[in-house]
């Protein structure tokens, strides 16, 4: 079961909030991209990054010089997959499909190179399964020049809303259409870098994604 804290206690649509560790993992393992919130020099900074997973620890990486990494303190760490625009009768009741993920806790330097290489190959391999073992290796220098961090998952909230809209009672008889735009992702046809010097095929691991995900 996820945590209860006073930071992950759900203060409004409490029935939409999910208690199952696994839910927590199926939104982060769906997205691609995570929204990282620090106070820097007495102010906040919300930065969109990459992250993996491993367990229940959250990587996340950047420049050893980055600006959004000297901040100190418990750091928010939030995940959104936006599944549609709810269209009510009343503007009051229009909403949105979504799942979301907001994690808390301090962001702990990885300092030992196993756990480092562990935790770049878990960013990298949530942008795109089987890319690590594709690519070349970071060299030392840099390693040197990355800085890798881990978020532990133990303070944690997750929240979903799905389904139609939900207008009062008087309103259904409204001449008004009401219903779901729903929204979907796709990739698209992979694009070779031009300054690629052998015509290569689009290796297997990336062709197999290009179809639609949700």
């Amino acid at each position: 079961m996820l945590s209860t804290t006073p930071r992950t206690t759900l203060g409004r649509s409490k029935h939409r909030g999910l208690t199952d560790r696994e839910d927590l993992y199926a939104v982060l393992d769906a997205g691609l991209v995570c929204h990282l919130g620090v106070v820097v020099d007495g102010a906040p900074m919300v930065v969109p990054t990459g992250y993996g997973r491993i367990g229940d620890t959250l990587y996340l990486h950047g420049s050893t010089g980055a600006t959004s990494l000297r901040g100190t303190g418990d750091v928010c760490v939030t995940v959104t997959h936006l599944d549609g625009v709810v269209l009510a009768r009343s503007v009051f009741h229009h909403s949105l499909n979504y799942r979301s993920a907001m994690i808390y806790g301090p962001l702990r330097p990885v300092e030992e190179d196993e756990e480092r290489l562990a935790g770049l190959r878990a960013i990298t391999e949530q942008l795109a399964p089987g890319q690590w073992d594709a690519a070349r290796e970071p060299t030392r220098k840099e390693l040197a020049a990355t800085s890798v961090l881990a978020l532990s998952l133990a303070e944690a909230s997750v929240k979903v809303r799905q389904g139609p809209p939900l207008d009062d009672e008087e309103d259904y008889a409204l001449p008004i259409w009401a219903g779901v735009l729903p929204l979907h992702s796709a990739w698209g046809v992979p694009e070779a870098d031009p300054a690629m010097t052998m015509d290569l095929d689009v290796p297997k691991h990336i062709t197999s994604r290009i179809m639609p995900i949700r």
